[in-house]
């Protein structure tokens, strides 16, 4: 099997080490392709008005000063051309991605990139909570078990699968669960400040307050109860109830 990992947090996160740990449980033939810099909340972006530079760092080991879009995008045209991966692994993501957080992740875009282009993929993120460390063991040792698991179901080619890991010690992890997208209640999600010279700049973030849709099965949910929650997201974006009622009223 050959692998293809990337991330969001850039080449030297303790998490791009997480995942080739992981990566590295299944096969030897594992290639690096990740952003030279942090670039979290980049979302699906694709750098179109300015050069892209890859950088080859070792002989399967390459950076691009882009989003995590253009590395799986380059891995996959150029550093990979000769032989296309089998499965392409995005994270481990410093902090979870659950609920609405798919759709500003780079880490989802990761594998998003490389599901559009025909490789099975997985994105995963470790849950951890703010002022204390990132239990990145749990990600590792979770990791190989979720995703020998993943290996021997299959799923559709514009299917990718989403695995958050819950902020406990390894051996505290309950097990493994299938669970839906939730949605948090978010609340205010900037702050506005003023810099040395007076002038007003403003700093976006995101006050999570809770959870509207707090039903078992959520990923949240799964997540908070102890569990690796195992999310499959369809790349189809159509809401089926509403193309119905829309085609009554356009016949």
């Amino acid at each position: 099997m050959r692998i293809l990992v990337s991330n969001d947090d850039g080449i030297l996160a303790p998490g791009l080490k997480a995942v080739e740990h992981i990566a590295r449980a299944f096969s030897k033939d594992v290639w690096v392709v990740a952003p030279d810099s942090e670039q979290s909340a980049a979302s699906h972006s694709l750098t179109l008005h300015r050069p892209l530079r890859l950088r080859r760092i070792s002989t399967k080991r390459w950076t691009v000063n882009g989003t995590p879009t253009d590395c799986v995008y380059l891995a996959l045209h150029k550093v990979m051309a000769d032989k296309r991966p089998d499965l392409v692994l995005s994270g481990v993501n410093h902090g979870g991605n659950i609920g609405e957080d798919v759709t500003y992740s780079g880490t989802i875009a990761a594998a998003m990139e490389s599901t559009l282009l025909g490789v099975p993929s997985i994105a995963l993120s470790q849950v951890y909570e703010d002022g204390r460390r990132i239990r990145w063991k749990t990600a590792e040792q979770w990791g190989v078990k979720t995703v020998r698991a993943l290996l021997k179901e299959s799923w559709p080619t514009n299917v990718l699968i989403n695995v958050n890991f819950p902020d406990l010690p390894a051996a505290q992890v309950r097990g493994i669960r299938a669970s839906r997208q939730g949605e948090h209640e978010v609340g205010d999600a900037y702050e506005e400040r003023t810099d040395p010279r007076g002038r007003t700049y403003y700093w976006i973030g995101q006050d999570e307050v809770g959870e509207v849709h707090g039903a078992q099965g959520t990923d949240l949910r799964v997540v908070d109860d102890g569990y690796v929650a195992v999310t499959p997201l369809h790349l189809d974006l159509t809401h089926r109830p509403s193309l119905k009622a829309l085609r009554k009223a356009f016949p």
